[in-house]
């Protein structure tokens, strides 16, 4: 059972009222990067591909076939007795557009990361802060700990993994 989106909205402290929905929070895209080399998972080792920032023109990416990395825009807090489960809006899949998203542990906090592959032959425009995604918590019972990983506090500047 997932929390409503009106509990939902404390793990996404940032969220304004259109983005609370009855089951979750919409989140918003802040940065699109461009994949700029080949990337490695081992099993003890891991190299992560180098990126560039492609510039919005006039508040909006225009977006060639192809995939994509984005940084949302809302820093997410997943509570310790939650798992956060992350989707993509409707409207991208109806454009041509996927998005792919990890699970969120319980105890994360960041600015996650997702995968947007334009599909659409013809390209796809999204504005500067459009929500594209939308988090779910489903409450989860016995958890042992909280995440500790790399990825604890991305993208917030600061911390381990700022």
């Amino acid at each position: 059972m997932a929390l409503p989106g009106y509990l939902a909205a404390a793990a996404v402290p940032s969220s304004r009222g259109d983005q609370v929905q009855p089951a979750g929070v919409d989140i918003r895209v802040g940065a699109v990067l461009r994949f700029l080399g080949r990337g490695r998972l081992g099993v003890e080792t891991r190299s992560l591909p180098r990126v560039e920032p492609v510039e919005p023109e006039n508040g909006m990416w225009r977006l060639e076939k192809g995939v994509y990395k984005v940084v949302f825009a809302d820093p997410v807090y997943v509570p310790s007795s939650a798992v956060g489960l992350c989707f993509p809006r409707s409207s991208l899949l109806r454009s041509g557009v996927l998005m792919a998203c990890a699970v969120w542990d319980p105890g994360y906090y960041g600015r996650g990361e997702a995968l947007l592959e334009v599909a659409n032959p013809h390209g796809f425009e999204l504005e500067v802060g459009a929500r594209v995604a939308q988090i779910v918590f489903v409450p989860v019972q016995g958890v042992a700990g909280v995440y500790r990983g790399r990825y604890l506090g991305e993208n917030l500047g600061g911390g381990p993994g700022g």
